[in-house]
């Protein structure tokens, strides 16, 4: 960060520094010499006479003592080093002897090269295992795959927001559509195929933190910071399919991030599109920002999650509150419903996720879990028996539902991660880092592979959600973030688990 007067103290110092070298470059010679040339009787203070300096005599003689003591050590390394090196000669002209010996030499010899052999291949095995497995994770990153076996392409940017994007989601109804949340008060739905911006919902007063489409009718859920939520109908017509671009790319692609500015969009925002303006349902009960909302099972009820440390649920047909979930301390960051089972987990500020349970009617329960050391910003269902957390403490976990006492497992990133998501089919989760990076890992925690981002193509600021869409088989994994775009993906998903 610039400071006043930075430039004038930069360059002071600058100038100072030579005086500094020269002074200790001669302090350096002076104590070489006195160490081999200087007379007896004479102190090392008075070797440094004529010079200027305005140090008193017994600290100079205190530096003296120090550096002497430097070049001392300096010397022990420097003959330590050479002992070694003549050890290590030694040592490799008897292996070359001993690779040389002829037949008809001692059998006991023999028997002891032949035994120490095969125990060196033993170690070597396993050091070569070892090695491999506890490096999987680095290895994965540069491996490299071309042609037709590329893991990741960029097939689509869905541009046309104009602040950053929250959220988004992919339609579980025909026809399949794009939807996305924004900052900029708006949540619009766009073609997968073609990129176009087919509806715009601009119903709410702030901004659009998270959007979900109901299980089996066109319906849409969002979740604002004007404290509300809002259920709403749409119809859509889709435009004709086109051919997608020749973008192809690795997914191990190292190059930096884009050199655009900020805010720079290629393309043309969307065009005049329907608007919805009206919800059908208006969702008010929260006293602070609504951060996300879902769907449960059947599409009856919704839950939502608020700053106000609670999340609630409703009755879709006559927008009643149920239930009003509380425990968290802090703000929540995300709630997620289960695909077949009344089943919510809800992430918190407060480090913790909490699993609430209305499979039965009469009794409502919650398991409070505590494996992050900050911020857990999602959590989300699996199709099996898993929960998988995310945090700003860079880690992601893997929890089993019937015994969720510690994460089955662990993965280590160098960024916080953001809401994550988890492919149905394949159970590959897609992680969205603050750093502008998206990685892919399965359930074991191995490392599969890192979206591309050069300065063509990939996110230019943090990537704030993934979302999967299995069915469609050309366009199956998107992301968002704040530089106001989507981007849809093909991940070749068999050659990515053929390379892990």
């Amino acid at each position: 960060m610039p400071v006043e007067g930075g430039s004038s103290s930069g360059s002071g110092s600058a100038a100072r520094h030579p005086k500094q070298k020269r002074k200790a470059h001669s302090l350096s010679i002076r104590r070489t010499n006195s160490t081999e040339d200087r007379p007896p009787g004479v102190l090392r203070g008075d070797m440094l006479e004529g010079q200027d300096s305005k140090l008193p005599h017994h600290v100079r003689n205190n530096l003296l003592d120090l550096f002497g003591q430097i070049e001392r050590e300096f010397e022990n390394l420097y003959i330590e080093n050479l002992d070694l090196r003549r050890e290590i000669d030694s040592l490799n002209e008897r292996l070359t002897g001993d690779g040389q010996t002829v037949d008809g030499g001692d059998p006991t010899k023999g028997a002891l090269k032949a035994k120490a052999s095969h125990s060196t291949s033993q170690l070597s095995q396993k050091l070569k295992t070892t090695y491999k497995a506890s490096t999987s994770k680095i290895v994965s990153s540069f491996k490299a795959t071309t042609g037709s076996r590329a893991l990741c392409q960029l097939l689509k940017e869905y541009v046309g927001h104009r602040d950053g994007i929250w959220d988004l989601s992919v339609t579980r109804t025909q026809p399949v559509v794009l939807g996305t949340a924004s900052a900029d008060h708006s949540a619009l739905l766009w073609s997968i195929e073609t990129g176009k911006c087919l509806l715009k919902y601009c119903g709410h007063a702030g901004s659009v933190n998270s959007i979900k489409f109901h299980p089996t009718e066109q319906m849409a859920l969002t979740a604002s910071g004007d404290q509300t939520a809002h259920i709403w109908r749409y119809m859509v017509q889709l435009p004709a399919p086109q051919p997608p671009p020749d973008v192809t790319a690795l997914c191990d692609d190292d190059q930096d991030s884009s050199d655009r500015e900020e805010g720079e969009v290629d393309g043309e925002g969307p065009c005049e599109v329907p608007t919805v303006r009206v919800a059908t349902a208006t969702l008010k009960s929260h006293q602070s920002v609504v951060i996300t909302a879902d769907w449960l099972v059947g599409g009856r009820q919704v839950v939502t999650a608020s700053w106000d440390r609670a999340a609630n649920l409703y009755e879709v047909e006559t927008s009643e509150l149920v239930h009003t979930l509380t425990g968290h301390d802090q703000e929540l960051t995300h709630c997620c419903t289960h695909p077949t089972q009344r089943l919510v987990v809800t992430s918190s500020r407060d480090t913790t996720f909490r699993l609430w349970d209305f499979r039965d009617p009469s009794i409502h329960s919650v398991n409070v879990f505590q494996g992050h050391t900050d911020t857990v910003t999602s959590a989300v269902f699996t199709t099996g028996d898993n929960v998988v957390s995310g945090s700003d403490d860079r880690t992601v976990k893997v929890w089993d539902l019937k015994n969720m006492r510690s994460p089955i497992t662990t993965i280590r990133t160098d960024s916080a991660v953001n809401r994550i998501s988890v492919s149905a089919n394949q159970r590959i989760i897609a992680l969205p880092h603050d750093n502008r990076q998206v990685r892919l890992f399965d359930m074991s925690g191995v490392r599969l592979a890192r979206l591309p981002r050069s300065n063509r193509m990939g996110h230019r600021r943090m990537v704030c959600c993934t979302a999967w869409n299995e069915e469609n088989q050309t366009c199956n994994l998107f992301t968002c973030g704040f530089d106001r775009q989507a981007i849809g993906w093909n991940i070749n998903i068999p050659a990515l688990l053929q390379e892990k």
